[in-house]
């Protein structure tokens, strides 16, 4: 009965070695995906930043920068457009913060505070995004309503037909339309291009919460 009880107990410990390696298997396989993903996150944003830019680069021509002298915006856009690069350049910032933070971690509980973190980074980053395309729309709407003179015309044109605050309504509705459909749009492509890693990241940190407890 005695040799019973010390082949139980002998079995007792080998079996909780065997979950302890199998646990820090586990760890390590998501510890490196999870590392890999966050990568990606820094790649993409830099890849984004560097397309925003070129597409800037290469429409600002001659025609471009009347059209801001016209709507008065020939200081403010250009100040917008920096500081905007430079909060983008704070969240690639913080995207690698986030990725150097994973990849020294060396418990479970640091790397499930890493991915929240990260994943309320990228959060943030893309609600600024949409923010920011809008306040820009709106803007450029705005001015371009007070100060485009084939604006002028075709509200002097309307109004001789329809009333004035009729006219005004439908072109806010009009504004409002695009406005939507372009941030729709910008909304579906970030969906899209860290919608799925920040879904693998949650399915990382699912499965680091059943080991943990």
């Amino acid at each position: 009965m005695d040799e019973l009880e010390l082949l139980k107990k002998d079995w007792k410990k080998r079996e909780s070695s065997f979950q302890q390696i199998g646990e820090n298997e586990i760890y390590g396989m998501l510890h490196k995906r999870s590392s890999s993903i966050v990568k990606w996150i820094v790649i993409i944003s830099v890849l984004e930043l560097v397309l925003w830019a070129s597409i800037s680069f290469f429409t600002a021509d001659e025609e471009y920068f009347k059209t801001l002298k016209l709507y008065h915006l020939e200081t403010a856009m250009p100040v917008i457009s920096a500081v905007n690069y430079g909060v983008i350049l704070y969240f690639i910032y913080l995207f690698f913060k986030n990725y150097r933070s994973i990849n020294t971690t060396d418990t479970i509980k640091q790397l499930m505070q890493s991915i929240i973190k990260t994943r309320k980074t990228v959060k943030y980053y893309v609600w600024y995004n949409l923010a920011m395309t809008a306040f820009s729309f709106i803007l450029v709407f705005i001015f371009q309503f007070m100060y485009d003179p084939n604006i002028r015309k075709i509200i002097d044109k309307m109004s001789q037909n329809i009333d004035a605050n009729t006219f005004y309504c439908i072109m806010l509705v009009v504004y409002a339309a695009i406005i939507a459909i372009f941030i729709g749009l910008i909304w579906l492509f970030y969906r899209l291009l860290y919608g799925i890693l920040l879904k693998k990241l949650q399915k990382n940190f699912d499965e680091l919460k059943k080991i943990d407890y």
